[in-house]
């Protein structure tokens, strides 16, 4: 499942095609993705213009200059391919250096927008191999109570996450730390493996229970203000190389990401920890079901 990062650099690279193109039709070749797409999808759309892409957790936001916006998950296998048609003999591109090889069999595009630009014309296609992904339609201004939006936590970005927050959003909670950093009512957009880099990161074990690092209300400890800087600089760092493009996933322009080279502990097991004058090795344990990577000799 693509994590905050990879949805993140994904809307990136939609933004400068999308935003403020004037949608020319909307072509649907299939009725149906994870759900049903709504029976007005192709008429709600013709026509509007798209004014912005934003993103929550990880959910991409497509809004539209009649206040609908468009709510689109890519699921475990969904991807964007832009393609120009300013040159009808030109054969699509796909760079990049590619891990695994990106699907490129036809009838795994599903939705595909035409846009009008004053650039030119351009086509942005959806392809999904297994359907997990889905798009539904809202209104702008009831989107904070839409049931997909509503109970989502605080982003784990900028500065609105620091050792307070993090510290009163854990203070009650008596499940392990990895499981309570996974809620997306407490952190949106926050997955298995960005969790295990964080806690990394900050020197804490996953295996700890989440109240034992924090404070007393309104105040953090040395491990929460650890702990929330760890968060925000590695989803920072994902974004910046351009997200971590495990199995399926692809930028929006069809180059590969590359965070996942940099790994500390994530899908490491039995390497050599790679902290500093620490001798302990990666091992992988089993959370609630999700694999987890850290180091028991330098975490704790």
């Amino acid at each position: 499942m693509p994590e905050l990062p990879e949805v993140e650099t994904v809307r990136r690279g939609l933004q400068p095609v999308m935003e403020g193109a004037r949608i020319e039709r909307v072509e649907l070749r299939r009725p149906d993705l994870r759900f049903p797409l709504p029976l007005d999808f192709a008429a709600r759309l013709q026509g509007r213009t798209i004014e912005a892409l934003a993103r929550r957790a990880k959910y991409l936001l497509v809004h539209l200059d009649d206040g609908a916006v468009v709510i689109a998950h890519l699921g475990m296998s969904g991807s964007f391919r832009i393609e120009e048609e300013s040159d009808a003999e030109a054969e699509p591109e796909t760079p990049g250096t590619f891990h695994h090889p990106r699907s490129k069999d036809e009838k795994h595009d599903h939705v595909v927008f035409h846009l009008e630009r004053p650039e030119g014309r351009a086509r942005v296609i959806y392809n999904d191999p297994r359907r997990f992904g889905f798009m539904l339609l809202a209104e702008a201004d009831a989107l904070h109570d839409h049931p997909l939006l509503n109970g989502l936590g605080v982003e784990p970005t900028g500065n609105a996450l620091d050792g307070v927050l993090l510290s009163d959003m854990l203070r009650a909670k008596k499940t392990p730390l990895k499981s309570a950093l996974l809620d997306q009512h407490l952190i949106a957009g926050l997955g298995n493996i960005y969790v295990c880099e964080a806690l990394w990161r900050a020197a804490i074990s996953p295996k700890r229970l989440a109240g034992t690092i924090a404070g007393k209300p309104g105040k953090d400890t040395l491990r929460t203000r650890r702990l929330a800087e760890a968060i925000r600089t590695v989803i920072a760092d994902a974004v910046a190389a351009g997200g971590s493009t495990l199995r399926d996933h692809r930028q929006a322009d069809g180059s590969l990401g590359y965070f996942q080279h940099t790994f500390s502990v994530y899908d490491r097991e039995g390497s050599p920890c790679p902290r500093i004058a620490c001798t302990g090795a990666v091992q992988r344990i089993t959370q609630a079901g999700r694999s987890t990577f850290y180091c028991p000799r330098c975490q704790r």
